[in-house]
């Protein structure tokens, strides 16, 4: 992470969101920038109450300063190069230099004060979703606020005043910002430490995009067919995977700005919903679950016990959502033969490749990509290629992995005995299945037919 100052100084280079200290607000404190798309470890809180910091999956969080009591923050919203995963970047929208920008934690009763630089090359705002504060804060253009002009810093200042999760995105000309990947998470931790508190607290948020194969910067009309889903700007195996020790508590808070539902699901172990963007759930309404539903606009922190050592998938379970520059108007070739076609093909494309009549999967095979684009399904794994993209990583759960440590354990030591493998002994007998639409002749079929009694008088 570096750093960058910005030399506005006195009340007069900025403009309030609101009734704000003037006195208070007299200096820009830093924006800090990140350059680095890995993960980076939580920063034990300096100044201010104590908490139990969040770990930013494949992002960070954000530094303040304390000013008479109070916890400033900066945030530049400004264009960004965002790597999706290894061999692809994208031209995005964001703040301090990433997106999604930089988490920002406060606790509860904290006095948090916001400056917002706009170096876009339109107007912006900043909405703090699920937020409780005064009306005039609440960033939405027009209704609330005049819209923060390029070149200007807004000021937004209000008291954190409930734990939870929340997210803040811009309410100015939506559609294309948000499709840019303009959007942050929000963590406000309780007074105590010790409520709700977990041994590993991970966060990020879901993001979907429209690049086609090739290019650099989303289609920001999409609204349904996006062929790049992700976790923090990041497509697997981009993402980083979320390291833990067995027996831990870990939490894991996912929000959700894409345009459509995402089904998350976790492999080896059954969690509960304890948390939304509307509050904390209360203990008797909680059940068990290995998937939870994240709608739009909704925030969902999980909890369970990492009690099953290994590497365990966590995903989306839209099957779409785990693959990368996905075509939609590609025709199901399985079972058609096409051979003499591809034949006389090859001799006028000599690389031409027969795809999709035996199903999706490409095995070790690779063919050519225009530049700037992932592969539908990569990642590799100890026993080959996973075949994921997209909405996909891995709780790495090890009995040794220390408190604290969230460095890659590398891939799970497997116990013999407990890994699947191949059957070497007889095989069944084939048991032959005609073509639908095609009736076995040899066939017996014994119908009874039972002839209706009653309503005496009726033919």
């Amino acid at each position: 992470m570096s750093s960058r100052r910005d030399f506005f100084t006195g009340a007069a280079a900025l403009v309030g969101a609101g009734l704000v200290s003037r006195a208070g607000a007299a200096t820009l404190p830093e924006a800090p920038l990140m350059n680095s798309a890995a993960t980076q470890p939580p920063p034990p809180p300096p100044t201010g109450r104590p908490y139990n910091p969040v770990v930013t999956l494949n992002g960070w969080s954000l530094p303040w300063r304390m000013n008479n009591g109070v916890k400033e923050f900066h945030l530049i919203a400004e264009p960004v190069v965002r790597e999706i995963a290894p061999g692809m970047k994208a031209n995005l929208w964001g703040y301090n230099g990433q997106s999604p920008g930089p988490t920002i934690e406060v606790v509860e009763g904290d006095r948090v004060r916001i400056f917002v630089t706009n170096r876009l090359p339109e107007q912006t705002s900043i909405h703090w979703h699920g937020q409780r504060l005064p009306n005039g804060m609440d960033g939405v253009t027009g209704l609330n606020q005049p819209p923060i002009m390029p070149g200007k810093t807004f000021v937004y200042e209000f008291v954190a005043r409930r734990p939870g999760t929340f997210m803040y995105h811009p309410h100015a000309d939506e559609m294309v910002q948000m499709a840019m990947g303009m959007m942050g998470f929000w963590v406000t931790h309780p007074k105590n430490p010790a409520q709700h508190a977990v041994d590993r607290d991970f966060v990020f948020l879901l993001n979907a995009y429209d690049i086609e194969p090739g290019s650099y910067t989303p289609r920001v009309n999409e609204m349904t067919d996006f062929n790049l889903w992700t976790f923090n700007s990041r497509a697997f195996p981009g993402i980083d995977s979320m390291n833990v020790r067995q027996g831990d508590r870990v939490r894991i808070r996912a929000g959700n700005l894409t345009m459509t539902n995402h089904p998350i699901h976790l492999h080896g172990h059954e969690f509960e919903v304890t948390g939304t963007d509307g509050g904390w759930t209360r203990p008797e309404s909680r059940w068990p679950e290995v998937s939870t539903d994240v709608a739009v606009g909704q925030m969902r922190a999980i909890e369970f016990v990492a009690d099953a050592p290994g590497d365990w998938a966590f995903h989306c379970h839209k099957s779409h959502h785990t693959m990368n520059a996905m075509g939609h108007q590609v025709p199901n070739m399985i079972g058609v033969d096409h051979r003499g076609v591809a034949e006389k093909i090859a001799k006028l494309v000599p690389d031409y490749m027969v795809m999709g009549d035996r199903g999706g999967s490409m095995g070790d095979m690779e063919m050519p990509l225009p530049d700037n684009t992932l592969p539908m399904m990569t990642g590799q794994g100890p026993f080959g290629g996973i075949e994921m993209g997209g909405m996909f990583t891995v709780v790495k759960v090890r009995k040794d992995q220390k408190p604290g440590d969230y460095k890659d354990p590398g891939w799970y030591k497997h116990p013999p005995g407990t890994v699947a493998y191949e059957w070497t002994g007889a095989s069944p007998s084939a048991v032959r299945h005609d073509s639908v639409g095609k009736p076995d002749a040899k066939a017996s079929i014994e119908v009874t037919v039972r002839k209706p009694t009653g309503h005496k008088g009726h033919h």
